[in-house]
């Protein structure tokens, strides 16, 4: 059976892509388009891992992070950060919030799903 990714991201041209490269990697992908849309559907869909862009308007993929691993239900699933954000200050920190893999884009379709073969093994 596929491993189910809820993959969060604002723009839908990055969603479209993401997804894609997840798809063909054997995955079955949920897409949200923020971090509100994001917390409503990791309870819904209880996925495997999650794929979270860090800069989003309203709740950022930080914050997103913050409120999963504060929640006893959403807490154990692995969050790995797929963002622009390329300085190691962006990684460490977002490493302190939760995130377990960091992907810097644009990025290949197996970059994306090594970081989540490793985050689901």
């Amino acid at each position: 059976m596929a491993k189910k990714i809820l993959l969060v991201d604002d723009m839908e041209s990055e969603r479209l892509l993401l997804s894609h490269y997840l798809e063909a990697g054997g995955y079955t992908v949920t897409l949200a388009k923020d971090g509100n849309d994001g917390l409503e559907k990791v309870v819904a869909d209880r996925p495997d891992a999650i794929v979270t862009d860090l800069v989003m308007p309203d709740l950022t993929g930080l914050e997103f992070c913050r409120r999963l691993k504060k929640n006893p239900q959403t807490a154990d699933i692995p969050v790995i950060a797929c963002t622009n954000k390329d300085r190691k200050m962006d990684q460490s920190w977002a490493k302190k919030q939760g995130v377990i893999a960091y992907v810097v884009k644009p990025c290949t379709a197996q970059q994306l799903c090594d970081a989540v073969r490793a985050a689901t093994l």
